[in-house]
């Protein structure tokens, strides 16, 4: 829908100016309209895309007696409800018919408990001119962005990263306890971000500011509370859910159309709202290109689809925008064909709907399978063997081998989610010494884990996405990607009531033997043909593993690795060697060499040419 950014302090510096150009670093997330406040205690910048109520929802929205004013990202599906109530309830009385008038005179009237009764994507700030005090909140699953840092006096707050390089309090600095975990997991897991003092509002979190202490409180915190059920009965459970959370999507005063690829979940929610456009993409390799299934599926259901392959050459040219878009850098792959896409579908929409939450909520990934089977070789084979056989295994990729490396060790110390880049030595090593620590990827995953203790590895493994794959990459990136081009993107999964009922599935209502998401495909059924259901998920397959074969594109990583600045956070000689046994066919290399390179570009893009 929109970004914000503002800051609360004082200094000499012309605030107006401040504010605004702030708020033109971020111009790509609301090209319609522009506005800003400001006073002596806070200046806030906001940028608007249309979508609710176009003549008059603009912000900075002030309330009728003038003392609240409000910077609001994202869409309140259940407005319109809150709305009567407010009247019905306080007789409260609207001059618009936004979602951002309700949600003001939401804390009005119910003060910190308003994010609490949101159903939506949201990142807000609202600030009482009266009392000189701040209130914002993230939404429940961390759809929408909202990063804050306190320099000196100032607080600094926004949609993106990017906007604090503006101001003249912000001190830009790598940020080195960041960088390690981002190696091993490929995104920032932790609050703080690769920005030193810069940090993510987590998701179901509300703050609180005074001038002096940023407070925060969780209103929200997902945890699955299996219920034994019918089969047929929660299939039917899902699918009422679904259906109800896409007609809420689906609110909107312009065209919303869908992202669609050739699985189920995306094709799931394209055959419930039935859009008019739909768009996919693919690559000119064999087996990475769902895009013909998509088409298919459209000329089935009456729907126009547009797609477009990539090249590899489109691929690494787009590589420096994308880290710049992500705020932080980022080495899931995928993050490129989204971007691609995105920039496709805003050439005709505001809007699209898309299948983000569906595999964390109802067990989607393949990894999860090794749960079951799992159980059964940790209880044969002792700890110590299965290391062994783990580390013997190394660096050599093939799907029968990777079920060995990823239960080499107990539950708690091999799963860190969907991506584990490095382990903790490989890390350090590949650091220099500037940037080695002492933390593990334990220490981030610990507490999820003893958040989790007595689900079974299943619901263990789905409670750490949730909590940190979901937010860090797959969210920050569907923000990031669409926002780049002015286009925001709606998940109907990630829904407060779709959640209520995906937490109380138990395993074998999750997946069987063959199939993840079992129950969830059966809840489909009645909507999409059996070739769509039973399709395994691919996601956005990128076939970097093979480009890196071509010296053609190899050319560039050693370049990189090359650089002068390389050498101030790597061991560039580990990172060559790396590159020549990936090109020599010696070893799989490619996500290693693409989540250091990932972090070069970005490090080029903000502290050498922002320099």
């Amino acid at each position: 829908m929109c970004g914000f950014a503002g800051f609360f302090g004082t200094g000499e510096y012309d605030r107006e100016q401040v504010v605004s150009a702030m708020s033109e670093r971020i111009k790509h997330r609301g090209p319609d309209a522009d506005g800003t406040f400001v006073d002596d205690y806070v200046a806030l910048g906001f940028r608007r895309l249309s979508i609710i109520d176009l003549a008059y929802g603009m912000q900075p929205m002030h309330s009728a007696d003038g003392r609240y004013v409000i910077c609001f990202n994202g869409e309140i599906y259940n407005f319109k409800d809150i709305r009567k109530k407010l009247v019905k309830d306080h007789g409260a009385t609207f001059r618009t018919n936004s979602d951002t008038e309700v949600l003001l005179q939401t804390y009005i009237y119910y003060g910190k408990r308003t994010a609490s009764l949101l159903r939506g994507m949201f990142a807000f700030v609202i600030y009482d001119k009266q009392e000189h005090t701040l209130y914002g909140a993230r939404d429940a699953f961390g759809i929408k962005p909202f990063y804050y840092g306190k320099m000196g006096d100032t607080l600094l707050f926004g949609s993106e990263i990017k906007a604090f390089l503006e101001h003249p309090a912000f001190t830009k600095e790598v940020n080195k306890e960041a960088l390690k975990m981002y190696l091993v997991f490929q995104y920032s897991p932790m609050e703080q971000t690769l920005f030193e003092n810069v940090f993510k509002l987590q998701p179901g979190t509300y703050f609180t500011y005074d001038g002096k202490n940023f407070e925060t409180t969780t209103y929200f915190y997902p945890g699955f509370r299996p219920e034994k059920r019918d089969v047929e009965e929660t299939a039917e459970g899902i699918k009422k859910e679904v259906e109800k959370s896409v007609e809420y999507h689906l609110i909107a005063d312009v065209e919303v159309g869908s992202f669609l690829s050739g699985g189920v979940d995306s094709s799931f929610i394209a055959a419930l709202a039935r859009p008019d456009k739909t768009y996919s993409v693919g690559f000119e390799v064999d087996d990475f290109d769902e895009s013909l299934d998509a088409k298919a599926l459209c000329d089935m259901l009456g729907m126009k689809n547009r797609r477009r392959e990539i090249t590899a050459d489109e691929f690494f040219d787009a590589l420096p925008a994308v880290q710049y878009q992500s705020d932080e850098p980022h080495a899931n792959l995928s993050a490129v064909p989204l971007y691609f896409l995105s920039q496709m579908a805003a050439e005709d929409l505001k809007v699209v709907l898309s299948g983000e939450g569906a595999d964390e909520f109802f067990g989607g990934y393949e990894t999860y399978h090794d749960s079951k089977s799992g159980d059964l070789y940790k209880k044969v084979v002792p700890r110590n063997l299965r290391k062994k056989i783990g580390e013997k295994i190394g660096d050599r990729d093939h799907r029968g081998l990777n079920f060995f490396k990823r239960n080499a060790l107990n539950l708690e110390d091999a799963y860190i989610g969907q991506a584990f880049i490095m382990d903790n030595e490989q890390a350090n090593d590949l650091l220099t010494d500037k940037y080695k620590n002492d933390k593990t990827y334990q220490d981030v995953t610990r507490p999820y884990y003893e958040r989790a203790k007595g689900m079974d590895d299943l619901h263990k493994k789905m409670f750490l996405d949730m909590h940190l794959w979901l937010p860090n990459d797959i969210l920050l990136k569907a923000d990031k990607m669409t926002m780049a081009h002015s286009l925001e993107l709606r998940v109907p999964y990630l829904d407060r009531k779709v959640w209520d009922y995906a937490k109380t599935m138990t395993s074998d209502q999750l997946l069987d033997d063959h199939q993840t998401k079992t129950t969830f495909r059966k809840s489909t059924e009645k909507v999409l043909p059996e070739d769509w259901v039973k399709r395994k998920k691919k996601g956005f397959p990128v076939p970097i593993r093979q480009w890196l074969w071509e010296e053609k594109y190899a050319s560039r990583f050693r370049e990189m690795f090359n650089q002068p600045f390389a050498a101030e956070f790597f061991d560039t000689k580990i990172l060559l060697e790396w590159l020549d046994e990936h090109q020599q066919k010696k070893a799989n290399h490619q996500r290693k060499l693409y989540t250091v390179y990932a972090f070069l570009l970005w490090y080029q893009a903000y502290f050498i040419k922002e320099a």
